[in-house]
């Protein structure tokens, strides 16, 4: 006999409510590989930031969402495969399936190896845009948690201060909770504006949100 423990009856609650968001249910019959492409497409949507002819550096990529969205938007006919009018290049520790016209490499972007083939990739030139869907893994401890997030948030500022033109932007995934004001000041501190965006395809009992910062500040590019 199966006993029903109260995790069983967490993680059935969640698949149900999961086979049954709006979102996964759109995801699946447009073809993205997760909800979170629809995240990114309300920012863009909102702010203008995916312009053709666009350099984008995808951070933290797989499964590959974001990428395939940049993909279709950077497309003249928002199509997922065919011609491309920009450049897209995704980095993950993780590999990805690949997508047509994204320029995948898999490594960590802090290592001076990894980034190099970043840099070739972007060919000389800076990125119009980076966005970075990155997380790391939940411990349940708080101020661990919290100190992992702004981490994460200063690689992406760090390696944005480097590579994005001067009028470029940076779409980073942050949460509410602890280290949150640290990220808003840090985004602050080296963007013109700052934006913080809650699309509707954020659950709303998840504490997730996203900055947008754009516009580097003088001497940052």
């Amino acid at each position: 006999m199966k006993v029903k423990t109260k995790s069983s009856k967490v993680n059935k609650a969640w698949l149900n409510e999961h086979v049954n968001d709006t979102y996964v249910k759109l995801a699946a019959k447009e073809g993205y590989r997760a909800r979170a492409a629809y995240k990114l497409k309300e920012i863009d949507e909102l702010l203008g930031l995916v312009r053709p002819g666009n350099t984008v550096v995808d951070l933290g990529s797989t499964p590959g969402a974001w990428s395939q969205y940049l993909r279709r938007r950077l497309s003249p006919d928002g199509a997922a495969v065919g011609a491309l009018n920009g450049r897209i290049v995704a980095v993950d520790l993780l590999p990805m399936v690949p997508i047509e016209g994204v320029l995948f490499i898999q490594g960590d972007f802090r290592e001076e190896a990894v980034l190099a083939e970043v840099e070739e990739a972007l060919q000389g030139g800076q990125a119009d845009l980076v966005v970075s869907d990155m997380a790391s893994n939940l411990s349940g401890i708080a101020s661990a948690d919290a100190a992992r997030m702004v981490h994460l948030i200063e690689l992406a500022v760090d390696f944005s201060c480097q590579h994005l033109t001067p009028q470029g932007a940076l779409v980073a995934k942050v949460f509410h909770g602890g280290g949150y004001n640290d990220v808003v000041k840090l985004f602050k501190d080296h963007f013109k504006v700052v934006k913080p965006i809650k699309p509707k395809a954020s659950r709303d009992k998840s504490s997730e949100n996203f900055l947008v910062g754009i516009g580097l500040k003088s001497g940052l590019s």
